[in-house]
């Protein structure tokens, strides 16, 4: 089955101007934002040419390292190979990178001129570090994050006619700057690439709402990223090669010619959708940020700022996510504990009604109503 790569292969001598920009175009830039820019890529307004910044990256960088790297966004750089070769992308020039971090927010994004003078800006998703994830869990109860504030002042530092997307949290402030940067007008189209949504406090923004026409929400068929907090517009549901939440890889999504091939959102999507609308909705702001403060204060207790590391040595970070909840005071053990329970509940009630639905045998089974696994004492 064909991806992006193909897709290159066979249409980049295609310009613009016979094949105007489309859904898949957008896949590929929102790729290659993934792409280390850092001195190859200015910060200011002045450009690089796409054939220059290949060749300096690659002066850097070997294939072998890039096959080395597990991460699922690694081979984004060898999308520059395909790109430079065609007319479609061989003109095009980069601009204004941002690649900005700290305990708090993780944001990055780059500016890309295209041949029919128009700009993608291509907000990157969430990398490996443990700040980039928290930002994440922070959408559950936060109306603004950092990353988000600085997405709209990103934004509002680019002229000219502008296509907006990303994948990933990409997708997210890529919608969220557009829908609150100072010149909407400006913005031809906006793209979601399996990006998370928002709370209804930012839906219901007289601002979001106008923006919203634009916005195309891209989601692959057993979509579990993409589906969080959504509901405002309808999916594109394309169809990927992958199974499970690994579709969320957009390199598996399927191409033919210059269009995502169509699917539906399957049982397991949908099953997993509900239940973690079960969950959030069972919990309120406060409870939603003490999860998430506790969740990440255990995984910081590893000492480790990248998940990449704590994977290669589990027990160790295993014995230090232990030992940190251990060391927590008793109402914070609890409560974190309650929490995480919530969520298996709400989990394992959707699945047993999921099952039941599929064998047409319903039954019920009593669940204490906040039945809280509890920690050995102290040593």
């Amino acid at each position: 089955m064909a991806g992006i790569f193909d897709y290159l292969k066979w249409r980049a001598d295609i310009p613009l101007s016979v094949d105007p920009f489309n859904e898949v175009d957008n896949l590929v830039l929102a790729e290659l934002s993934y792409t280390n820019f850092s001195g190859i890529v200015p910060s200011d307004g002045s450009e690089v040419r796409l054939s220059d910044a290949c060749r300096e990256f690659f002066s850097r960088h070997t294939k072998q390292e890039i096959a080395a790297n597990k991460s699922f966004t690694a081979k984004a750089p060898l999308l520059m190979e395909e790109m430079v070769e065609g007319r479609r992308f061989g003109s095009m020039a980069l601009r204004c990178y941002l690649d900005e971090s700290d305990d708090t927010h993780q944001v990055a994004a780059v500016t890309f001129r295209l041949e029919d003078n128009t700009d993608y800006v291509a907000f990157r998703g969430t990398d490996g570090t443990v700040a980039g994830w928290k930002e994440d869990f922070n959408f559950s109860f936060m109306n603004e994050t950092e990353g988000q504030r600085l997405a709209v002042q990103y934004l509002n530092g680019i002229n000219g006619n502008l296509r907006v997307g990303g994948h990933s949290k990409g997708g997210n402030l890529a919608v969220y700057a557009s829908a609150f940067c100072n010149r909407q007008e400006r913005i031809l189209e906006v793209y979601s690439n399996d990006g998370p949504g928002f709370r209804d406090e930012i839906v219901s923004r007289e601002e979001f709402q106008r923006i919203l026409p634009k916005v195309t929400s891209i989601v692959p068929d057993s979509s579990v990223i993409g589906l969080l907090f959504a509901g405002h517009e309808e999916p594109l549901v394309v169809k990927s090669s992958a199974l499970g939440i690994t579709q969320h890889d957009a390199l598996t999504w399927q191409v033919n010619r210059n269009r995502f091939v169509r699917a539906r959102l399957s049982g397991f999507s949908k099953l997993i959708d509900k239940s973690l609308s079960n969950w959030l909705e069972s919990m309120d702001d406060e409870s939603r940020q003490k999860f998430t403060e506790i969740i990440f204060s255990l995984i910081e207790s590893t000492g480790q700022g990248r998940f990449s590391s704590m994977s290669k040595d589990k027990w160790k970070t295993t014995e230090s996510i232990l030992n940190a909840i251990k060391a927590l005071p008793k109402d914070q053990q609890q409560e974190g504990l309650r929490l995480i329970g919530r969520l298996g509940l709400s989990s394992g009630q959707t699945i047993l009604g999921y099952l039941t639905g599929l064998i047409n045998k319903p039954r019920t089974v009593p669940v204490p109503p906040d039945s809280t696994p509890t920690l050995p004492e102290h040593q």
